[in-house]
């Protein structure tokens, strides 16, 4: 758990929003990024039709997980590979700490892994006097600042440079007011290296496991998930049960999706295969399911799973880039956050389907063609007829329900309505009215639609 939880995202994003600068600055490097996707995006001819795939290969999967699962695990077993299997975020962390008092370490690397973010694994191990050290750029900035990541594939994209210089001074003795980004990256990969080196153990996540090969794939620019796993005498891979893909040639269809859709390359830097331990090494992997299968059994959220973590979701929608991901108290924030956060607890997460303005570009840019939006409003529906919504809330729904269902009703409240805003503007200019917020309330009309339309329509 971390400190946002006890908040919700309309909370949140207020405290976000105080800092305009930063919200400025945030929601246009966001959109700079979602515009580099459009432009490799547009390259390719077959864009369309490699989305086609994937959400086919991925609708393949998911109606035949099981049998993929079951493959996956015999050929990873004759590869050489030890598979072992959690039921939840609990059994997860009990695994990998088993695994790492086998080996007595109490200091290992890790290289970027969401799943890992879900189960609350640092926080876990750090209870149990074993200190990770995350080694992606992003991850490991985020984690000197005693904080979550805010984006799955820019982790510490609410930070300036000049905050990430006092992070380095504070903690790896950079010189103080140095913030150039060449020499901050350099002294981190000085400060990782021994790391690196040091470490008996590496954790990875897993981008894609292939259930014809046993083999998984992981997708880095900074090769740290290489180094830790090339390194260390035991490599931990943790995935969730959904990573699968059938066969060995549709890692074409998904690598020239991913990142022109996470970054606007053409292909990560380093897109690595795992498939068997070298000599003297242990490979361990970790499927994990933690509310997959119950997302699977629910015929309006299964699509979410097709999800392949890129992010282009957050990039696009205008209340991530203006909330910051901090705002979704929950491990992977945006609208595939909101989507997925109310399966694991419905109640704790009720805010998350809410905070969206259903516009549906987060649909447009996904590139497994997973209906996002409609998922967010069909999520919306469950949460109110689950009970889960505020009070306050539903009261005001139940009264505008009566007043739109009766016509005479509503024609009585929009003059009521209309005179008020002109006679006793006050009444609706304060703080008390949440739209007058972000924004001047609009001049009254002088009549309604209705009175218009029988006005003019002989005309």
């Amino acid at each position: 758990m971390n400190e946002h939880q006890h908040k919700e995202h309309s909370l949140l994003a207020a405290d976000f929003n105080r800092n305009e600068p930063r919200v400025n600055w945030h929601d246009e490097t966001l959109w700079w990024v979602r515009q580099k996707r459009d432009r490799m995006a547009w390259t390719l001819p077959e864009w369309e039709a490699l989305r086609e795939a994937a959400s086919c290969i991925k609708h393949n999967v998911l109606g035949n997980l099981h049998d993929y699962l079951v493959e996956f695990e015999r050929n990873a077993q004759q590869n050489g590979a030890v598979v072992h299997w959690a039921a939840n975020a609990e059994e997860h962390n009990r695994i990998v700490l088993q695994l790492l008092r086998e080996q007595g370490v109490k200091r290992m690397v890790k290289s970027k892994s969401m799943l890992t973010e879900e189960c609350h694994l640092n926080p876990f191990l750090a209870e149990n006097g074993i200190e990770v050290i995350d080694t992606d750029l992003g991850e490991r900035i985020v984690q000197l600042a005693k904080e979550p990541p805010s984006h799955i594939v820019l982790p510490c994209i609410h930070k300036k440079k000049e905050e990430i210089g006092e992070l380095f001074h504070e903690h790896l003795g950079t010189p103080a007011g140095n913030a150039d980004p060449q020499f901050l990256t350099a002294a981190a990969r000085q400060h990782l290296r021994k790391e690196f080196i040091q470490s008996r153990v590496a954790i990875t996540g897993v981008n894609f496991a292939v259930a014809e090969t046993g083999e998984m794939v992981v997708c880095t620019n900074e090769g740290n998930a290489d180094m830790g796993a090339h390194l260390a005498d035991v490599h931990i891979a943790c995935m969730g049960i959904e990573k699968i893909i059938p066969k060995r040639h549709h890692l074409g269809v998904f690598l020239r999706l991913l990142a022109r859709s996470a970054t606007g390359q053409p292909i990560t830097t380093y897109s690595s295969h795992f498939r068997k331990p070298k000599a003297g090494q242990q490979l361990h992997i970790v499927l994990v399911d933690n509310g997959r299968s119950r997302q699977l059994d629910r015929d309006d959220f299964r699509n979410s799973l097709k999800c392949i973590r890129c992010g282009a979701c957050m990039n696009t929608c205008p209340v991530y880039r203006r909330s910051g991901g901090h705002s979704y108290h929950n491990a992977i924030a945006g609208p595939i956050g909101a989507i997925l956060a109310p399966n694991l607890d419905m109640k704790e997460y009720a805010d998350l389907p809410f905070a969206s303005t259903l516009c549906g570009s987060c649909s447009n840019v996904c590139p497994v063609k997973i209906d996002i939006h409609q998922q967010l409003y069909k999520w919306r529906q469950v949460i109110v007829q689950e009970g889960h919504s505020k009070p306050a809330k539903a009261a005001s729904m139940h009264a505008m329900n009566m007043v739109l269902s009766r016509p005479g009703l509503y024609k009585a409240a929009g003059g009521a309505g209309r005179w008020v805003m002109r006679a006793m503007p006050a009444v609706v200019n304060n703080k008390l009215n949440p739209w007058y917020k972000q924004r001047e309330m609009p001049e009254a009309p002088k009549q309604s639609f209705a009175d218009w339309y029988k006005k003019n329509r002989s005309k």
